[in-house]
Order: structure tokens, then C-alpha cells, then sequence
């Protein structure tokens, strides 16, 4: 049995940004999203990103999903070091390395807004920066696939309850949300049991029961990493226009 009761959490939690634009609004999903997807398997590792410490998982997810993307480019992957992911965590939530009293989490979307705005440092010098994000009603599992697969991955808020720190596949949905933390994951991948996502250096699967509980808020995220990745715009979008769209956050 998993114990990830010793693990950090981080993710202060929150509704959607009421800045985000939905993604139903500006993008007419396919009428049938594949049964699964997998935009893991080309990922060899997924480092801690110093999340077994420290409360960072807002930032950690940002080196995931960028780790993530540019594994499936032509180019080197890149991966940020535990220094820049704390970096980008101090920089958004006053986190102080070394005070503990200073690791009080941060919110999702202010970690995206800092994403598109100064963007992320990484080792082939950077900025790294967001294009867009877009919210996803996480309770709407067709929109929810639609968005993985398209755009390779969601960034997701989860109200993680107690149950959850000694399960293999997070599945009980008895306890009260938020009753063990809040916490912030990429989902890069699903299947018929459920999104897969990234935490604490492993891949974390969960059913659809228990996204549905626990779920809170869930964002599209629009890239060049993701573009290059592709070779096209994704599903024939008209990339110009959805980025004007999603940018209404960062504002």
C-alpha cells in the first residue's frame, strides 16, 4: 500500500478564476474524444521537483507539464531543477527556502498568470512562457478528455481527501473534500478508470468517481512547447484566435 501521507500538498484552494475564459466558449471540442490517451509514455522519469519538502506543487506541476511536452518534440526534453522549480514558487508565493512559516501554497491561477507574464526560467535559458489558459468544468468528463487529448495535458486543482494518502489508485470518495489538503496535479493521459496524472516524481492514477468528488478546478494550457510538438495547430484550431482568447487571464 502507498503511504503519501509524509508528502506536500501546496495548492491554496479555490474556484476557477473568474479571468479564465471557458474553453467550451472558445473551442467547439470533437464530437467523441478517444477512450484513452497517452501523452506519458515518452516521459523516461518525473522528478520530485523537491515536492516531498516543500509545498510547491503548484510550481512542480509547471516543470511536469513542461517536461512533458517537450518529450514528445524533436528536441531535447527540459527539465527543471529543483533550484528554478522553487525559484518560480518563491517568486509567486513568498516562499522564503529554508523558512518553513513562508510555505503557505499558492493558487493555481496565480501560478499561471506568472507563467504568461515573466514566464519560467529552464536550463536552455527561457523564459519559458504560457501562451493561454482556459478553464474546464471538471465535471464534465467529455470536455475533460476532449481537452487531454488535444492539448496534451490539464492542469487540475484537487481538494485531496485523507483516504487519499494510503491509496495505490485514488478511488474513495467517503471522506469530505479538502479533508487531507488541496493540491495541484497535471492530468497527462486517461482511461476507462480514470485521468492519469503526475505527482510526487511517479504518475498517480485515479477513478472518474474520485475526479469527480474532489476535482475543483481544471485549465487548458496553450504553448508553443505543445505546437512544435504536434506540427500543427491541434484539431485544426485556429491557433491566433485562441490564444487572444485565453490570454484574458494573465491580465
Amino acid at each position: 500500500m502507498t503511504d503519501h501521507s509524509g508528502m506536500k500538498l501546496g495548492r491554496v484552494r479555490a474556484c476557477p478564476d473568474p479571468r479564465a475564459p471557458a474553453l467550451a466558449t472558445l473551442w467547439h471540442a470533437p464530437a467523441e474524444a478517444p477512450a484513452a490517451i497517452d501523452w506519458f509514455s515518452r516521459v523516461p522519469t518525473w522528478p520530485m521537483m523537491a515536492n516531498d519538502t516543500v509545498g510547491d506543487c503548484t510550481a512542480a506541476a509547471i516543470g511536469h507539464v513542461i517536461m512533458q511536452w517537450t518529450c514528445y518534440t524533436d528536441h531535447a526534453p527540459v527539465v527543471m531543477g529543483d533550484d528554478a522549480v522553487l525559484a518560480l514558487y518563491s517568486a509567486v508565493s513568498g516562499y522564503v527556502p529554508g523558512d518553513p512559516a513562508t510555505d503557505r501554497g499558492a493558487l493555481c491561477a496565480d501560478m499561471l498568470r506568472y507563467w504568461m507574464g515573466p514566464g519560467v526560467a529552464t536550463p536552455d535559458g527561457g523564459p519559458d512562457r504560457l501562451v493561454g489558459a482556459a478553464s474546464v468544468a471538471p465535471a464534465d468528463f467529455a470536455a475533460v478528455r476532449a481537452a487531454i487529448a488535444t492539448f496534451g495535458n490539464l492542469y487540475t486543482g484537487l481538494a485531496l481527501p485523507i483516504t487519499a494518502q494510503t491509496e495505490d489508485i485514488w478511488a474513495a470518495t467517503g471522506a469530505a473534500p479538502g479533508s487531507w489538503g488541496g493540491h495541484c496535479v497535471p492530468l497527462v493521459g486517461f482511461d476507462t478508470t480514470g485521468p492519469i496524472s503526475v505527482t510526487w516524481g511517479a504518475l498517480k492514477r485515479m477513478t472518474w468517481d474520485f475526479w469527480r468528488a474532489y476535482a475543483e478546478e481544471a485549465y487548458a494550457l496553450l504553448s508553443p512547447d505543445w505546437l512544435r510538438a504536434t506540427g500543427t495547430d491541434p484539431a485544426g484550431l485556429d491557433w491566433a484566435a485562441l490564444a487572444t482568447a485565453m490570454v484574458a487571464m494573465g491580465g
